[in-house]
């Protein structure tokens, strides 16, 4: 089974559709899985529900499906960093479900393990346990949180083979590997492509099994979200 496609476009265009539910990895602007975002765009769905951390921000990730108004309703964590976001959600234009950043982590993770819900302290006494049961354990409270799972996840990895295992970098091994299991179907743009039996097999974050599709990706873009410096020191 050939599980390489020639673009990001090619592997999208014949399994998405309007209204599907997308899992986007990345936090903040590392990790994030670009070129098949602007396949996204490019193949023009419309009515998607986004789960990702964030949002991007003005321009760039998914910042740029909020542009083309193809998002119908964000799950995240933090999305202070998207004006346009805030406009959207402001207006009522764009439905927001609002997760502790812990939470949500679990919820991808609980998805891809099959387990449909579980019980968190996090949240219990705020606004973040509206509409939730609550239940006694131990003589303490906790809200119940359901698992995620999508129809489809779109990651980015460091490196992976072409049976679909994949190995991440550094701090792009956040949301990424919990996503690759929690769809019915996993594409994945990698930087390094490389013949099956170059990656360690201890090395594997991302086993194939868990991904369909995936496009060589070996020039990303990697803007910085903030750019923190300090003065020159004159020599």
């Amino acid at each position: 089974m050939n599980k390489v496609y020639p673009d990001a476009r090619a592997a999208l265009a014949d399994v998405l559709k309007d209204g599907m539910t997308l899992m986007s990895g990345g936090f903040g602007l590392c990790g994030v899985p670009m070129s098949l975002i602007e396949a996204v765009r490019d193949v023009g769905v419309k009515d998607l529900t986004v789960i990702s951390n964030n949002a991007g921000v003005d321009g760039v990730g998914l910042g740029i499906l909020l542009e083309t108004r193809q998002i119908k309703k964000m799950v995240s964590s933090y999305v202070g960093e998207n004006k346009l976001f805030a406009e959207q959600f402001l207006s009522g234009e764009l439905e927001l479900e609002f997760n502790p950043q812990g939470t949500l982590a679990e919820r991808i993770r609980a998805g891809g393990a099959g387990i449909p819900a579980f019980f968190t302290k996090t949240g219990v006494g705020t606004i973040v346990a509206e509409g939730k049961e609550l239940r006694e354990f131990n003589g303490e409270t906790y809200l119940m949180e359901r698992g995620l799972f999508a129809d489809m996840a779109l990651v980015h990895a460091y490196k992976g083979d072409l049976e679909g295992n994949l190995v991440y970098r550094k701090t792009a091994r956040n949301f990424n590997p919990m996503m690759a299991t929690a769809a019915k179907i996993t594409i994945a743009e990698v930087e390094h492509l490389v013949e099956p039996g170059e990656i360690d097999p201890d090395a594997v974050h991302t086993p194939g099994i868990f991904v369909q599709r995936i496009v060589h990706a070996p020039s990303p873009a990697k803007p910085i979200e903030k750019r923190t410096t300090r003065p020159r020191v004159a020599a």
